[in-house]
């Protein structure tokens, strides 16, 4: 059976977000946030999803498409049989007036490479999730669509007459095409395009070059990270778990979720994997996300609010055909509803280099102090208390492990803060937690196992206990710690390395597709024990179920090796960057600055 993967490429300015084929079909791209409906999205259905593409008249030939060297400008080749011609898609992201110039605008250049091509250019928007088919006005060098909150337009020097008839023309030199929500493009095209074209590159360039990362994996490392960078909203500091809606786990699985919202716990992941790079700016926006969360929360936060820190986002669905005909297609997410109290230490262990790093500013450190104790008295109180746990089971509550985990780990976070605080009471108050934390911990260790189970009312195993390893509760170099891990590696690992969330029925049945991020764990876990040649060759495997683009999704089918689920997902990236950093410790082969730069 063919391996199925998602032939697209992401660009995005963290103001939006697109998804592009492998024929320079914008698939994706939802304005004027990250949680906004589609303004394309045949991703999800082909009729009402709209469209906008470059097509050669003639037949395909083939099809080449990549990144600009450590950029997020997306170039795509298509040849036909009259010629081959570049689609270079990028969203603008550079300094201006000392702050990011990140407007909404997607900007498209056409230029032939070989021959004089023939092509033609379709740009259809839609609008309220496809409900919504515009008007149509042409400007003097521009297409205005009326029918939605804001103008949009398509400022270009292609032939309007040629736009709206559908007609072909011969590319004999490049054509740009400014697509806007809102404020429409107020200058020239051909020099306006170069010049953020090249302020872009240089942008994402520069922004590479301050990064700490080291030769192990380096090209994969460096596409996870720019790829992580673009799901921070930056005007919030938000961080979204992916960029798309309702892309099926498994076909026919029902398990498709919208993932364009901020988890706290996957913020916690992606956030500790840029901080490794040496990139704390995102960090520092992510803090006044949770403040100004914490203003308005009610004792309790909730596992996910959307991009400006609010809970209003109801779970609906909607009348599309979804993803090869995988139905629902869902809009917000039911799990803001649910108790998932590991919450609280991620949000500590998050915030914690605010505190301690001191490359950072001390500014807010006195500001935040009462977030911490809050975030300590939460978990004091629901100590005991089951919860959804961090798969999100919408009808069934356990004590899980990896909540007691998140509690250890917080509560060692603020221990380290009120050390670096000299505050006595918060010292105190932590470490009885951090105790109180690995005696529930204990209480899942299941001796005729000799391993920690899913929770203390259950036998059964998860793959998120091999954190238990990696964040180091257990000793790497204990008995406990091998049989444990040796334990999950029967009941939960494929043949090819891969690994399940767990193997027992949930509200949806038996999960079908491995976990992405769970294969990267059981890498960490590998090399944390010493198994470092085994966690090396897996990791390489792993390698292989990204795109042609280097970018994973959230699932993998382990008898096809097929990409499923949300895409792209942080949670992979991250996972693959963790693994890539604990092998290169073990190989003694650290991070090291690619290029010396001044400290900002």
């Amino acid at each position: 059976m063919a391996r199925h993967t998602y032939d697209m490429g992401l660009i995005g300015n963290c103001s939006f977000q697109a998804l592009i084929d492998t024929r320079a079909n914008v698939q994706w791209l939802c304005w004027p946030r990250f949680d906004s409906s589609f303004v394309f999205g045949g991703l999800l259905d082909k009729e009402k999803g709209g469209e906008f593409s470059v097509k050669p008249d003639r037949t395909v030939v083939k099809t080449k498409q990549y990144y600009l060297k450590n950029t997020n400008v997306l170039c795509t080749e298509i040849e036909s049989e009259d010629g081959r011609f570049k689609v270079t898609d990028f969203a603008p992201r550079f300094e201006n007036y000392d702050r990011h110039y990140r407007p909404l605008m997607l900007v498209r250049k056409i230029e032939p490479l070989k021959g004089v091509p023939k092509i033609k250019v379709v740009c259809d928007p839609r609008g309220e999730y496809g409900r919504v088919k515009p008007q149509v006005m042409p400007g003097s060098s521009h297409l205005r669509f009326t029918g939605f909150a804001q103008p949009v337009r398509l400022s270009t020097n292609v032939s309007l007459n040629y736009l709206l008839d559908g007609k072909s023309f011969q590319l004999s030199e490049p054509v740009y095409l400014f697509l806007t929500w809102g404020v429409p493009l107020e200058g020239p095209i051909i020099s306006t395009a170069e010049d953020f074209l090249n302020k872009t590159i240089n942008y994402w360039q520069d922004w590479i070059r301050h990064c700490t990362i080291g030769p192990v994996w380096q090209d994969a490392v460096i596409r996870s990270a720019l790829t992580l960078k673009m799901h921070q909203f930056e005007d919030t500091g938000a961080i979204t778990a992916s960029t798309t809606t309702s892309l099926p786990e498994h076909p026919g699985a029902g398990r498709n979720w919208d993932y364009r919202y901020c988890w706290m716990r996957d913020s916690y992941y992606t956030l500790n994997a840029l901080s490794a790079i040496g990139q704390f700016e995102e960090l520092e926006k992510y803090s006044n996300y949770v403040e100004n969360i914490s203003v308005n929360s009610h004792l309790r936060y909730n596992p996910v609010y959307n991009i400006l820190g609010k809970e209003n986002f109801d779970e609906a669905e909607l009348d599309l055909e979804g993803y090869l005909g995988n139905k629902p297609v869902r809009i917000g997410n039911q799990a803001k509803e649910h108790i998932q109290n590991d919450v609280y230490g991620q949000m500590l262990v998050s915030i914690l280099p605010l505190y301690t790093d001191e490359r950072l500013s001390t500014s807010g450190r006195g500001r935040s102090t009462d977030i911490v104790m809050d975030l300590l008295n939460n978990i004091a109180n629901t100590m005991d208390e089951p919860d959804a746990g961090l798969w999100e089971l919408r009808n069934m509550s356990f004590r899980h492990c990896y909540t007691f985990q998140f509690h250890w780990a917080g509560a060692n976070a603020a221990i380290k803060i009120a050390k670096h605080l000299q505050d006595e009471l918060m010292l105190d108050y932590a470490t009885k937690i951090r105790d109180d934390a690995a005696a529930q911990i204990e209480k899942c260790y299941k001796p005729a196992l000799k391993a920690y189970s899913s929770s203390i009312e259950a036998d059964r195993l998860d793959a998120s206990q091999l954190q238990l390893i990696t964040m180091n509760y257990l000793d790497p170099k204990s008995d406990r710690a091998k049989e444990h891990l040796q334990a999950l590696e029967k009941e939960l690992r494929t043949g090819e390395g891969l690994f399940y969330r767990y193997r027992h029925e949930d509200d949806f049945g038996e999960p079908q597709s491995t976990f992405l991020i769970c294969a990267y764990w059981y890498v960490e876990a590998l090399a944390a024990v010493g198994r470092v040649k085994e966690a090396s060759e897996i990791f390489a495997h792993l390698l292989t179920y990204t795109n042609h683009l280097g970018l994973h999704s959230e699932d993998v089918d382990a008898a096809t090796g097929s990409q499923w689920g949300n895409f792209p997902q942080t949670y992979s990236h991250v996972g693959l960057m963790n693994a890539a950093f604990r092998i290169a410790r073990k190989l003694d082969k650290p991070n090291f600055l690619i290029e010396e730069v001044p400290t900002r």
